[in-house]
């Protein structure tokens, strides 16, 4: 077969074409956006924006964020779409530490609608030991939280998770509509995922949190979007009282790193 009778045979035929373009919004070629009609909540960000299909966080969809262990960039990276969508409880499942309301307020989202499940790092027993929970106690959590109507978000630190668990997620996110982040190591960067978006968070120099969009319902994406590390505000704080800019973690002495953990 020569190379024009093969470009021959796999080419699609027009009226294909035209019936594929014909096809539910549900079904997605690989080669193109997602349809407009998914429900998005904007990031914040209008170059993170720019990159994610719809111009936001899917709605009634997994996200999941990877970045290495002992960094926290998830915060700085959902605050403003937890601020900002809805009114309801933002349910968090096993978060590494405590979260720390008063910076949170700052930034737009009110403590009461906080609803801490399966706080692994800082839940005690009666002799005051730390006793993280289950893995799958917290999968079961996660499932019940965005089960709940009452609900608008839930964000999951899920250390040990099978693609089939998070594919019963995916599908609670999508039957309830609710926002939904699982947080992960990045070592399951190549693991099977459901998940409809994929980011990976990394820090550049302790002054933006770097974004790559691994996966997302669309054409592949080259460059690393840069968000500032800081909010505006905060940042603007420690420059008036001249508070030094912190060095890379790589030249901080390994307690020092523990002590200043996001």
């Amino acid at each position: 077969m020569t190379a024009a009778q093969a470009q021959q045979a796999f080419s699609i035929h027009p009226s294909a074409e035209e019936a594929l373009d014909g096809l539910h919004a549900q079904v997605w070629r690989a080669h193109a956006w997602a349809r407009a009609s998914l429900h998005t909540v904007a990031t914040g960000e209008a170059l993170l924006d720019a990159q994610l299909p719809g111009g936001g966080w899917p709605v009634g969809a997994l996200t999941e964020l990877l970045q290495e262990a002992g960094v926290h960039n998830e915060w700085r990276l959902l605050l403003p779409a937890l601020a900002q969508h809805g009114s309801g409880p933002v349910v968090l499942v096993g978060p590494p530490h405590p979260p720390f309301a008063p910076a949170l307020l700052a930034q737009g989202l009110q403590s009461q609608r906080l609803l801490c499940l399966c706080p692994g790092a800082f839940a005690m027993d009666t002799a005051r030991k730390a006793t993280p929970l289950a893995p799958a106690s917290c999968l079961w959590a996660t499932e019940q939280a965005l089960r709940c109507a009452a609900v608008d978000t839930v964000v999951a630190w899920l250390a040990q998770v099978r693609p089939h668990e998070l594919r019963r997620l995916q599908l609670a996110a999508a039957e309830h509509h609710k926002l939904l982040f699982v947080v992960r190591s990045l070592q399951a960067q190549h693991e099977a995922s459901p998940a409809v978006l994929r980011l990976k968070l990394s820090l550049n120099d302790q002054s933006h949190v770097c974004v790559e969009v691994l996966k997302r319902r669309g054409p592949p994406v080259a460059d690393l979007v840069q968000w500032a590390a800081r909010p505006a505000a905060l940042q603007q704080l420690l420059a008036a009282h001249g508070a030094p800019e912190r060095p890379p973690l790589a030249q901080m002495p390994p307690a020092r790193q523990m002590r200043q953990r996001p």
